[in-house]
């Protein structure tokens, strides 16, 4: 067993809310060339990785706390939202959830990717009705122009996954590019109306889907030569909307 498998298999008893995932050695093997240096363009075309689960208990009292709201909550992860949930009184459930979160991905981090440091974060939680979803876009770092990737988590509980693109952008035919550009702007191409090509490029498997109750590992950054950003987007939720949750912890490179 590698170092790396060993401060993985140590890490479970640290984590409140989170439970490392049994990784294959397939996924073993990309992970160990992440850890030696990140910006493994070949590795980024084999994420998002889950690498952990929520704990069962934890997943059912965070959708309980998400169907209370008939809109979208959005928080950010900074010093003023530490000082509003976690000073003098009772911090908003929500907040506790993402502290946990947030501390037990840090953990993970540490040994997956040592040079990662927190950038950003946020989490949003409610009722979800748009129909049409957020476009196909990748995260960035504003912060940060010159950056290439950088670590990404993000999770999402019990229902409303987020699709992305699956495998190496550069081997994909300039169909697929088109059907692509329908979902990064929402607008018919050739190909068809954004919502004809989405289901289309799921029965190719283009774009396959985040499981829910996970945590993955993806890459954001503002593009290198030297690594792939994940592209993805939001499923779009049933008719009447869905109650869900999302959180997301950004990483730069130190």
């Amino acid at each position: 067993m590698t170092p790396l498998r060993r401060a993985w298999a140590a890490l479970a008893p640290e984590l409140k809310v989170l439970e490392p995932v049994q990784l294959s050695s397939g996924s073993w093997a990309w992970l160990e060339r992440l850890h030696r240096e990140f910006n493994d363009r070949e590795a980024h075309t084999h994420l998002p990785l889950s690498i952990a689960r929520f704990r069962r208990a934890a997943a059912e009292e965070i959708h309980e706390h998400a169907r209370r709201f008939d809109d979208v909550k959005t928080e950010y992860v900074d010093d003023t939202w530490l000082r509003q949930n976690f000073g003098p009184g009772t911090p908003d459930p929500m907040a506790a959830h993402a502290r946990s979160y947030n501390e037990d991905v840090d953990r993970m981090m540490r040994v997956l990717v040592p040079s990662a440091r927190y950038r950003k974060g946020h989490y949003a939680y409610g009722k979800f009705t748009v129909p049409a979803p957020h476009g196909l876009h990748t995260d960035h770092s504003a912060e940060d122009p010159a950056a290439a990737g950088e670590p990404i988590c993000i999770a999402r509980i019990r229902t409303l996954g987020t699709l992305y693109v699956a495998g190496d952008y550069r081997r994909q035919d300039p169909e697929t590019r088109s059907m692509l550009d329908a979902l990064r702007y929402w607008v018919a191409v050739p190909e068809g109306e954004p919502e004809v090509v989405l289901d289309d490029l799921l029965r190719r498997g283009t774009l396959a889907t985040i499981p829910v109750d996970h945590v993955v590992l993806m890459v954001a950054g503002n593009g290198s030569t030297k690594s792939q950003i994940t592209q993805h987007i939001a499923a779009r939720p049933p008719a009447g909307g869905v109650h869900s949750a999302f959180f997301q912890r950004q990483y730069r490179l130190a």
